[in-house]
């Protein structure tokens, strides 16, 4: 993390410059989910490669920009795509947003992602709301010489995602008669889809559903000292003995299509932070 705490200081003051607002959360934007930024009252909208230290975002329908504005009647930053390992990012630069929302002042992170589902009580366009992961990436963007500006050398991961947030994302669910699910995420570095017998140990060690994200991004919030709710789009269905090719325009559409759900519930748990 050596010259991390500069790169951070100076992409938020690149961005206070141009929107001087302090977000309340930082929302992540997975596969497919970049429209919930229509719903946004848009102040400003900031191409990443004008953002000192961010990489560009190279994944399909991921279109690279920070929208800053209100959402839900509270000033939240939404990255309108995101960093992936397998890209060919180091850890520390694909969490550097994170570090920059804590920076300008946040105090939740939302996380968001299309994902392949292994628990047969699922299906496509389910939600699953991240109650726990499992970090199969094979790096940690805590490693190396810990910066005590920006978090504990030994962070605490019992809990974390918010517990208050998880029951309230599915009670919205339920009010508002939307499919989720609690679960596990697992995390794997990509870019492939994974084999059958992957997808056969993957369910046996716990995990409900599977992704190329997300867990990077927590593990930098609870360092950094951020309250985290997730929330996964299930775009296929990974059973091992039933296991179709990956058709990824689908996987995409899919997350289209169950986008406006992940709205309601991100909109939900906001209108409940306004008033908390």
């Amino acid at each position: 993390m050596q010259g991390l705490f500069a790169k951070i200081e100076e992409a938020s003051a690149f961005i206070r410059s141009k929107w001087n607002k302090q977000p309340h959360a930082g929302i992540i934007l997975g596969t497919g989910l970049g429209s919930l930024v229509e719903q946004m009252q848009q102040d400003v909208a900031i191409d990443y490669s004008e953002i000192p230290h961010f990489p560009r975002s190279t994944a399909i329908s991921h279109r690279g920009r920070l929208i800053c504005g209100t959402l839900g009647g509270l000033p939240v930053m939404a990255m309108e795509g995101r960093f992936h390992m397998y890209e060919g990012y180091p850890l520390d630069t694909i969490t550097l947003p994170v570090r920059v929302f804590k920076s300008l002042g946040a105090k939740l992170l939302v996380v968001s992602n299309a994902c392949g589902g292994m628990n047969p009580y699922y299906q496509c366009g389910d939600i699953m709301v991240i109650d726990d992961h499992i970090n199969l990436m094979g790096g940690n963007p805590l490693i190396g010489v810990n910066d005590d500006r920006l978090g504990p050398r030994f962070p605490d991961m019992s809990q974390p995602y918010d517990r208050q947030l998880v029951d309230r994302a599915l009670e919205v669910a339920r009010k508002q008669n939307i499919v989720a699910h609690k679960g596990v995420f697992v995390a794997v570095s990509g870019p492939n889809l994974e084999t059958r017998a992957e997808y056969r140990f993957l369910r046996l060690i716990g995990a409900d559903v599977v992704g190329m994200s997300t867990v990077p991004e927590v593990i930098v919030a609870v360092h950094a000292g951020l309250k985290v709710v997730g929330f996964s789009i299930i775009t296929d269905m990974c059973f091992p003995d039933a296991l179709e090719p990956a058709d990824v325009p689908k996987i995409i559409a899919t997350a289209n299509a169950a986008e406006p759900k992940l709205r309601a519930l991100v909109m939900g748990v906001l209108a409940q932070e306004q008033v908390s």
